[in-house]
């Protein structure tokens, strides 16, 4: 990345936020901070960031609704901050656009891990056009845009990818820890579940695909597969 990488770290605990800027700037980022949603909200539209680290329980306006506010506009990636652990704090901030989520408490290192896979994926949409076709369906993953039945539909960059990816390898098998390396990045890190929420938001905006030979079908005890007939 050329430069240094400008993280935007919104939390309102004091204490997380100082050592995580402090884990943040020895490796090497910049780190802007916001204790509350609607500044961090504001501090996006006047200067974006190469990325957001955003904790859900904020003063002001909520993780949630700045991640929703952001993806109107953005596709940087966007790293959720969960206290809970609760699968509906993930689930729901997925569905918003976020690329990934932290629990509470965390490790540095893993941290660290996360934001740098973010950070190569969101990278490798640098790159000559890609594009890929089928009766109904157009993906273009350097527009980051998705043609349906003739009309183009608003999708969270998460589920653009996994489409592609998926798309661009039809009729193969891949479990889910295989996609979450191909379309997140996880080495070690990724939660089935992030891949289940995915697809079924994928199967609700494409519905009546069949019609058109293919679609995003369940290889029981092993994954997903783009089967076209």
């Amino acid at each position: 990345m050329k430069g240094k990488m400008r993280i935007l770290l919104v939390d309102d605990d004091p204490n997380i936020m100082q050592l995580v800027k402090l884990y943040l700037e020895k490796e090497g980022f910049e780190v802007d901070t916001a204790d509350r949603g609607d500044a961090a909200l504001e501090m996006f539209r006047k200067n974006p960031p190469s990325l957001m680290l955003l904790d859900i329980m904020l003063p002001g306006l909520d993780g949630w609704e700045v991640c929703r506010e952001v993806r109107r506009t953005s596709k940087i990636p966007i790293i959720m901050l969960t206290a809970k652990g609760e699968t509906f704090d993930k689930v729901l901030g997925l569905e918003l656009g976020a690329d990934d989520y932290i629990t509470k408490p965390f490790e540095p290192k893993e941290m660290i891990a996360r934001i740098k896979a973010v950070a190569r994926r969101y990278q490798t949409g640098e790159s000559p056009a890609r594009e890929c076709s089928y009766p109904g369906l157009t993906v273009n993953i350097s527009r980051y845009s998705v043609t349906f039945q003739g009309q183009e539909m608003e999708m969270p960059p998460k589920e653009l990818e996994l489409l592609y990816f998926l798309a661009s390898n039809a009729n193969k098998v891949f479990t889910r820890q295989q996609l979450l390396e191909q379309v997140w990045g996880f080495d070690f890190f990724g939660d089935s579940r992030t891949v289940d929420v995915h697809v079924k938001r994928l199967r609700e905006k494409l519905q009546g695909c069949e019609a058109y030979g293919w679609s995003i079908t369940t290889v029981w005890s092993v994954g997903y597969k783009f089967e076209v007939q």
